[in-house]
């Protein structure tokens, strides 16, 4: 996608926001983080003595594939292309009813359910924030641009 077929709005132009910034690594380590569980699942699949290999195997192909939702978000979030937001928020709002999971085992899961709730509810907050909107070029219902 060229430069001529996203324009750069006056409110966009500028230095790239630091919430932006965030919500692009945060998004980004969610995303990393799928691909090293999706590579581990697949290595203890290939490797180990899995109850069902083919299971294994596809769960960890599974999690390498849902890693490219947040992984070009947060590339897009990065070039601040409007796009990318939707994405980013969408990979958060499925992370909840994950890390909620997580929460309820009783066992070493429960970590890694506070570690990822307090990512999901971050990047939403840094998602929404207006700053974040207007570096992006995303108009409100009703917001025509003009004052």
């Amino acid at each position: 996608m060229s430069s001529e077929q996203t324009p750069t709005t006056e409110e966009s132009a500028g230095p790239r926001p630091r919430r932006l910034t965030y919500a692009a690594l945060l998004a980004a380590l969610e995303g990393l983080a799928l691909v090293v569980g999706g590579v581990w699942i697949l290595v203890l699949g290939l490797g180990g003595h899995p109850d069902d290999r083919q299971q294994a195997v596809t769960g960890g192909i599974t999690l390498v594939m849902l890693a490219l939702l947040p992984l070009l978000a947060a590339r897009g979030l990065l070039a601040r292309r409007s796009w990318s937001r939707g994405p980013a928020v969408i990979t958060q709002l499925l992370a909840l009813p994950v890390a909620y999971n997580l929460l309820q085992a009783d066992s070493m899961a429960i970590p890694g359910g506070i570690a990822l709730a307090v990512v999901a509810v971050a990047a939403l907050v840094l998602l929404v924030n207006p700053e974040t909107t207007r570096a992006l070029g995303i108009r409100g219902p009703g917001d025509t641009g003009g004052k």
